[in-house]
């Protein structure tokens, strides 16, 4: 199994039948990805047919969630959902789990049989697990965030171990400051650059009122992950699809290698009609003007 350390030596990879060499770039321009939860209602009802139409629209790599809590991807073991994505000519590059403080019940969280996650992440040959979310109980002041840091860190170690890279996905509540610092901060700096990286959502960032280039610069390398996720031109500053509001994405791309860009996936919360239109909006125009 091709490892990340491997990954990292070699600059190639392996993922779902599908051998991928990065020459000039520090992310693989045919990789347009997917996050799966913006197709989340057809994927609860025919996950196989929905991810048919997914790889029909143009994308070839997906992000999942699901996992927390069922220990399963979309109701299927991880050797199953594998080969519907093989199938269908879709790599599977990373997932999203829950840090699990609020739910210490709940079973596949950072927090609560992570050894499982981690092993069932490492058959299916996934590169990057992801912290997704904090929920409201779990935010808490700037001591909180530290805590939390040290349960990357250990969740990170397990990782990587397996050869897989943690992440954490930002919203906007890790830019609201406390003491004048901010939560994304305490993350960044306590948490070991080695074993926590960043999955940079650009939508929250800009909601956030945040430049992705200023944390680059700060961060080198900590970003391997992106969401490209656009925001209208309203004041509700609604999602839309890529390329159809106000982030430039052009340029934000331009310091790919300083952002250490190895994936992106489309993702949009709320779509305003069938999700099949807006991820086919989405991946046209990363088509036609970004890859």
């Amino acid at each position: 199994m091709t490892t990340r350390r491997s990954f990292l030596k070699t600059s190639a990879v392996l993922s779902a039948g599908l051998l991928v060499a990065p020459k000039l770039f520090a992310y693989d321009k045919k990789y347009i990805g997917l996050q799966l939860y913006t197709v989340r209602d057809a994927m609860d009802k025919d996950p196989q047919g929905t991810l048919a139409k997914v790889a029909k629209v143009g994308f070839n790599s997906v992000e999942a969630a699901t996992y927390t809590g069922s220990e399963k991807f979309y109701g299927m073991d991880g050797l199953t959902f594998a080969k519907v994505l093989k199938d269908n000519g879709l790599s599977l590059i990373s997932s999203h789990y829950r840090l699990g403080e609020d739910i210490p019940g709940s079973k596949g969280t950072l927090l609560n049989d992570w050894q499982k996650a981690v092993d069932d992440a490492a058959q299916i040959g996934l590169k990057y697990m992801i912290c997704a979310w904090l929920s409201p109980a779990e935010r808490g002041l700037l001591d909180h965030y530290k805590k939390i840091a040290g349960d990357l860190n250990t969740a990170g170690e397990i990782c990587k171990k397996a050869g897989i890279q943690l992440c954490y996905h930002n919203h906007d509540f890790e830019f609201i400051k406390q003491d004048g610092k901010y939560p994304y901060e305490m993350l960044l700096i306590n948490s070991d650059p080695d074993l926590v990286k960043m999955e940079m959502d650009m939508y929250w960032m800009t909601k956030a009122k945040q430049d992705p280039m200023t944390l680059f610069n700060q961060y080198p390398g900590r970003f391997p992950l992106w969401h490209l996720k656009d925001m209208d031109n309203t004041p509700e500053q609604k999602f839309t699809e890529v390329g159809n509001g106000i982030i430039d994405f052009k340029a934000i791309l331009k310091h790919a290698n300083k952002a250490g860009l190895k994936y992106f996936f489309v993702e949009q919360d709320i779509c305003p009609g069938d999700p099949f239109d807006s991820i086919t909006k989405s991946y046209n125009y990363i088509k036609t003007n970004l890859v």
